[in-house]
């Protein structure tokens, strides 16, 4: 071998190329995380100012003097804790309530075998395409001849069931396997019993995410309590902040801090549920 010769296994290593693509996503992706918190940010603030400090310097993240009396007079000027005592009441009764019948009605439309089983499920997702402002005045109209409006069984009664979170929770007990569902039926489990031990133990994922959803809805729905709630010590929450609207001025300040006071339950509720709402996002497919 002559000493010109170059020796292949000597050549250096080819460089990788810088990746660009990738540190470009992760700028969007962190700027639109900004501009989401952002708002957040603002609120939060801003209940932390007096009046004249966010009248003068609305745009001012860091307060020039904090106080926390914003808080306390919350509480003074209108019965802050019971509109929290009723939005939990009503939230928690609702998402209960459309757990149980979604859960019930998706299993029947997933594994139990009927005339017209696909025809009704068509037939109930397309109730989906009419939205909740068209059905207040009929269901006005059947909770007035109930004897219910005014009351809290008017806002659980007519959204105990949810044809979204059906379509929802069926779709992922279609991804079960039915040899676990066999082999219960084996050891002699009825439907009730295969429900109870085989589907919900493995629908964890899709449960809180279908509760997650219901939550935020009913806890922040303000249309059908403006409609049938007219007592004071019933208001929900988005009715309570509503009063620190007055005829010519805003309490901003106060109405911020209300503000904050009430999105506090639904960001614990979500960081406490987060591994299993994205679990659930990712698992729950469109087998049909």
């Amino acid at each position: 071998m002559t000493q010109g010769t170059a020796n292949p296994s000597a050549v250096a290593p080819r460089k990788k190329p810088f990746p660009w693509f990738q540190v470009c996503s992760y700028c969007i992706l962190a700027l639109g995380g900004i501009i989401m918190v952002l708002p957040f940010l603002w609120t939060v603030s801003a209940s932390f100012k007096t009046y004249s400090d966010l009248f003068y310097n609305p745009y001012r993240l860091i307060p020039t003097e904090w106080t926390w009396t914003n808080y306390v007079e919350v509480f003074q000027q209108v019965p802050f804790h019971l509109y929290f005592f009723n939005t939990i009441k009503i939230t928690a009764i609702s998402t209960l309530g459309v757990l149980v019948t979604s859960a019930l009605a998706a299993y029947a439309f997933a594994r139990l075998q009927f005339p017209g089983r696909d025809f009704i499920f068509m037939g109930y997702l397309a109730t989906l395409m009419i939205p909740r402002q068209i059905t207040l005045v009929p269901t006005f109209i059947l909770m007035r001849s109930l004897e219910l409006l005014d009351t809290h069984a008017s806002l659980i009664l007519p959204g105990l069931f949810s044809a979204y979170g059906t379509f929802l929770l069926r779709q992922f007990f279609l991804t079960i396997p039915r040899e676990l569902e066999e082999a219960a039926t084996i050891d002699g489990c009825g439907y009730i019993r295969r429900f109870t031990t085989v589907i919900l133990p493995l629908s964890k994922p899709a449960l809180a995410t279908l509760g997650i959803f219901i939550m935020m809805q009913v806890w922040n729905d303000f249309l059908y309590p403006m409609v049938f709630i007219q007592s004071d010590e019933l208001r929900t929450l988005t009715l309570g902040l509503s009063i620190f609207r007055g005829d010519v001025d805003i309490q901003w300040n106060l109405l911020m801090a209300a503000t904050t006071l009430s999105i506090v339950p639904m960001v614990i509720a979500f960081l406490s549920a987060q591994r299993f709402f994205v679990e659930g996002i990712a698992l729950t497919g469109l087998k049909g």
